[in-house]
């Protein structure tokens, strides 16, 4: 990975996870590749997992419901984002619960907060997940969220550079 940042920090006194991550690709990219459908369920999931958007509606007070899908085709859990708040190309902020496939929420959740920036045709990510709980946060970190999340981020960057 050519010097790209990636940092990956937890922070348990805040109940917050940290992650920074620089994209060679342009900001308009990253951006779609985060807020559109077709192209989040390319790589929203760590292989062999795949993502599976059931409904979106990416406006500010909308929602994206979808499901982890095994190899296999089994749809092994799902998951809401209510998105709070929509900068076009520099802020997105949602909420992020585990549901069941009814869409009804297993409280609680966490608040994600992503942050795009380009400089010279780098695009940089900071995303910040403040948890509800601890006890959350920790059985996130405890389920694989670091490997599982960087996974998917690497997903992500052999998309872009394809």
């Amino acid at each position: 990975m050519n010097n790209l940042q990636f940092d990956f920090r937890v922070d348990k006194t805040t109940k917050t996870v940290y992650i920074d991550r620089e994209f060679n690709a342009e900001l308009s990219l990253v951006w779609d590749a985060f807020t559109k459908q077709e192209i989040l369920d390319q790589w929203w999931a760590p292989k062999p997992y795949l993502s599976k958007t059931i409904r979106m509606d990416f406006r500010e007070g909308g929602r994206r419901f979808y499901a982890m899908v095994s190899s296999a085709g089994v749809e092994i859990g799902w998951q809401i984002q209510d998105y709070t708040s929509i900068s076009p190309k520099t802020n997105l902020k949602f909420l992020s619960v585990f549901a069941d496939k009814d869409e009804n929420p297993f409280l609680p959740g966490s608040n994600w907060d992503l942050n795009f920036s380009e400089q010279n045709e780098i695009t940089k990510v900071s995303i910040t997940i403040y948890n509800d709980s601890l006890e959350r946060m920790e059985k996130m970190i405890e389920m694989g969220f670091k490997e599982g999340f960087t996974a998917t981020l690497n997903e992500l960057d052999t998309l872009l550079s394809s």
